[in-house]
């Protein structure tokens, strides 16, 4: 199953696709997406699905899937970025950060460069949302909690961190520096080794700048939310970037695409 946000009047609403369109869910404003991916919505969104009428919208302006939860990240997961920044890759765990909220963009919005920072990277990676409240859940049971997957651009003020690795949130929170969506894909739709062959690519210009499978990482799927939910609780629409097979720098009009294949594209100028 694949759902959307759209903006509609009023805030937004939930679609979900049909053979490559996308049907308004009914009364679903104010409705998180995360409320239903579960198996006691799934006849309700079928009968949705199969009557209704598709509307005019495509995935290119959709709004972030996020409509709730933090912003968690790991750092340094796959052997490229870690040669980008001139790094060994850490050896008990990722890196890790948490970003606000207030950094999140639509698909397609412009992002906006700080002044604060002179050399900005945009990183695609894989995001896996996390379906329900969870603590402490085991490497082997990460498909339990988490609803789907999706995928996000993640901005970094590298200049900043290169001064100094401690500044990673604040080099992350800048207006614009995060994106995620443009749907969620259920975990349903791929077997674990399905998963392992995702690819993941940043795209700057049309040029593939970096790109890796899912099965590159340092850490696993499974090891990150064992990881992310140790000893504290995640809550329904959290997500998980699972870090970035490479950085491209992003320069005003450059045009910057996190591609995650059988996922979505996220693709955003640069003002």
């Amino acid at each position: 199953m694949r759902l959307a946000r759209f903006a509609v009047e009023g805030g937004h609403q939930i679609f979900a696709a049909r053979d490559g369109d996308w049907v308004p869910l009914s009364t679903t404003q104010g409705t998180l997406v995360t409320d239903l991916v579960g198996e006691t919505h799934r006849a309700w969104i079928a009968e949705q699905v199969s009557a209704g009428q598709p509307g005019d919208v495509t995935l290119a302006d959709a709004a972030t899937v996020l409509d709730s939860g933090d912003i968690w990240g790991a750092g340094l997961n796959y052997r490229g970025h870690s040669a980008d920044l001139n790094t060994d890759q850490p050896v008990s765990g990722p890196g890790s950060y948490l970003r606000p909220r207030g950094c999140l963009i639509d698909n397609g919005q412009q992002i906006s460069l700080p002044s604060q920072s002179k050399r900005v990277t945009a990183e695609a990676e894989l995001g896996l949302v996390v379906g329900r409240a969870c603590k402490n859940v085991s490497r082997g049971a990460w498909r339990s909690v988490i609803a789907g997957v999706t995928a996000v651009l993640d901005m970094t003020a590298e200049d900043v961190i290169r001064e100094n690795p401690r500044y990673i949130p604040w080099a992350k929170g800048f207006d614009t520096f995060c994106s995620v969506g443009p749907q969620l894909v259920t975990l349903d739709e791929f077997d674990d080794d399905e998963l392992r062959a995702i690819r993941v690519s940043t795209v700057r210009n049309g040029e593939v700048v970096a790109t890796a499978p899912v099965s590159e990482m340092k850490y696993d799927l499974g090891y990150l939310v064992e990881y992310f939910t140790a000893g504290r609780t995640l809550t329904a629409g959290t997500v998980i970037c699972t870090g970035t097979p490479g950085a491209a720098v992003i320069t005003p009009g450059d045009v910057i695409r996190a591609v995650v294949d059988g996922v979505g594209t996220l693709a955003h100028t640069v003002a």
